[in-house]
């Protein structure tokens, strides 16, 4: 029944208390830090500020550093767009007079006309968009003020906080204890993993696209460090802007090919050495229940399902685990009730 209340109160009420989702989010990445620094011996109220000040630095720079310069290079992307265009038309009316056996005019009209109209629907999604993003501005304001104050509450009263929720539950609750203690350490590796994931793949990502000339480096490199976000298909889907954006600077050519082999070495990395490292203590779920839970999670809640489809598949099979080692009442075995009839 708690679970049920809580994915009912994010289900109704995820658009109202979306700051407070995030805070809580926030905090519970950044509380390890802080016991971290207390373990050390820091004094909590010292741990808690430098934390929360790091985390303030970060946010700013991220605000007004690292969004402009992604922003530039959206807008530099989207006034190009027209003549990678004209480049790709030409590159396919040309195929019916390579591969006549394969490709006719026709199909080659056809696919030009549905490009065409896709491209007119996203012109006019961009449109609506520039205009609620004014109206998202004041909403944003609301989340750089609200969510860091939040934050620091939730980080100085930790235990208040806690002490406070646990008094409304059960005091008699093993099965809601043993389900957290099993979910507790694996939503917290997940999460800190996940974002580590995050910065070292955008980041070696980055430095590999510069290195090697590619036009956008740092707005591909965002593209592929959030890809890790949704297991297996992220990669496919991203590996579609970097080969045309590869493709359109440079044909098919050397420089193409090493770019593309250095992607595909980052993706072998991260799944076979990072991913490893990272998630060694996290549960082992096959990938149809992974897959399964980031398109139903990701349907219900969008992004935060997808961030956390993965704990939230953990925790359904936690509960599981727990609800089938629920000690059944044994009945009284057959002889057992016969002595007991005779006596009476």
């Amino acid at each position: 029944m708690f679970l049920l209340f809580g994915f009912a109160s994010i289900l109704i009420l995820g658009d109202i208390l979306n700051p407070l989702f995030v805070a809580i989010v926030l905090a519970y990445l950044l509380v390890w830090l802080v016991s971290s620094m207390q373990a050390k011996g820091a004094p909590r109220l010292l741990s808690v500020n430098v934390v929360f000040l790091s985390f303030i630095a970060v946010l700013m720079t991220t605000v007004f550093v690292l969004i402009p310069l992604v922003s530039s290079q959206l807008l530099g992307l989207v006034n190009e767009l027209p003549a990678m265009l004209k480049q790709g038309q030409e590159r396919l009316l040309s195929l019916p007079g390579e591969y006549p056996e394969f490709i006719s005019e026709q199909q080659v009209q056809d696919v030009m006309r549905a490009v065409t109209t896709e491209l007119g629907s996203i012109g006019q999604k961009a449109i609506s968009f520039s205009i609620d993003s004014l109206i998202s501005i004041v909403a944003l304001a609301v989340y750089l003020i609200l969510v860091p104050l939040l934050i620091f509450f939730m980080l100085k009263d930790k235990t208040l906080i806690l002490d406070w929720a646990t008094s409304w539950l059960p005091k008699e609750r093993n099965m809601a204890n043993r389900v957290w203690n099993e979910v507790n350490d694996q939503i917290g590796n997940y999460i800190r993993g996940k974002v580590a994931e995050i910065i070292i793949v955008g980041v070696v990502t980055y430095i590999t696209f510069s290195i090697m000339g590619l036009n956008y480096a740092l707005l591909l490199s965002i593209l592929v460090g959030f890809s890790v976000l949704i297991p297996y298909i992220g990669a496919a889907v991203v590996t579609i802007p970097v080969v045309m954006i590869a493709y359109f600077q440079w044909g098919i050519t050397t420089d193409f090919w090493t770019v593309f082999v250095g992607y595909l070495i980052i993706q072998a990395l991260d799944g076979n050495l990072l991913v490893p490292i990272l998630f060694s203590e996290a549960v082992n779920l096959h990938p149809v229940a992974i897959i399964s839970a980031v398109l139903l999670f990701g349907g219900i809640w969008g992004f935060w399902g997808v961030f956390f489809a993965i704990p939230l598949a953990t925790l359904v099979k936690a509960v599981m685990s727990a609800w089938q080692e629920i000690p059944q009442a044994e009945e009284p075995a057959e002889d057992e009730a016969d002595q007991s009839i005779s006596e009476a």
